[in-house]
């Protein structure tokens, strides 16, 4: 890319990422096998099964609209500061202070590599756009994001729940659950691991044990 042309158009992004899925898998996956593991002992008869997974989806089904609803309300609203951002510069006359709103937005992190020269250009540059609009609004990709997270809550039910219809005997059906959590979350890690530059397998051992250990303490604290 030579000076002063512009930058080549980008893939277009997955409207969630390996994060946000994995995070929202994992969410599900929790909340499923505290609850089994909470109401699996009293639960008995002939539709025992049936009625754990319809109580898990349930829950899972509550929470994955809540969760849905929630990224929906965070997603306005860091969109909204950012365009509220956009337009105190426009309105700002003096650069200075421009740059000064910009600088107060970067991370810490990257303070010691964003000069103000460099933050002088994007100021410049919002302030000469004439395509910002008048209000920050939805788009169709945040409602799709927002169905996905909805969806991957709910499908997280069912290897935790699904073993209670398969099989009649609670302990056996309890354990299966539980190893196919163990399983999911081991390739959660994995896959957060390779995301995120490590070794896979340790980030999915890593994972199982922080599954373990979280799912206890939610137990335990009468989740």
């Amino acid at each position: 890319m030579t000076p002063g042309n512009p930058p080549k158009e980008r893939a277009r992004e997955p409207v969630l990422d390996t994060v946000d899925r994995v995070s929202e898998l994992c969410f599900g996956l929790f909340m499923a096998l505290t609850f089994v593991g909470t109401v699996s002992a009293a639960t008995g008869g002939e539709d025992a099964g049936r009625k754990m997974l319809y109580t898990a989806m349930g829950c899972n089904l509550a929470w994955g609209l809540a969760d849905a609803v929630m990224y929906l309300v965070r997603t306005i609203t860091d969109r909204a500061r950012r365009h509220a951002l956009a337009l105190s510069i426009q309105r700002e006359r003096d650069a200075a202070a421009g740059v000064r709103a910009l600088r107060e937005r970067v991370s810490t992190a990257l303070d010691p590599f964003v000069t103000d020269a460099d933050l002088e250009t994007i100021r410049r540059r919002i302030a000469e756009s004439g395509s910002l609009p008048e209000r920050a609004h939805f788009v169709r990709d945040d409602f799709l994001a927002a169905l996905g997270i909805f969806i991957i809550i709910v499908l997280s039910t069912f290897p935790v729940a699904a073993p209670f219809v398969i099989f009649e005997h609670v302990p056996t059906a309890l354990l299966i659950s539980r190893v196919l959590t163990l399983v999911m979350l081991f390739f959660c890690g994995f896959a957060l691991g390779r995301y995120a530059g490590w070794k896979g397998w340790k980030a999915g051992l890593s994972m199982m044990a922080l599954g373990v250990l979280l799912t206890m303490a939610i137990i335990a604290l009468g989740g």
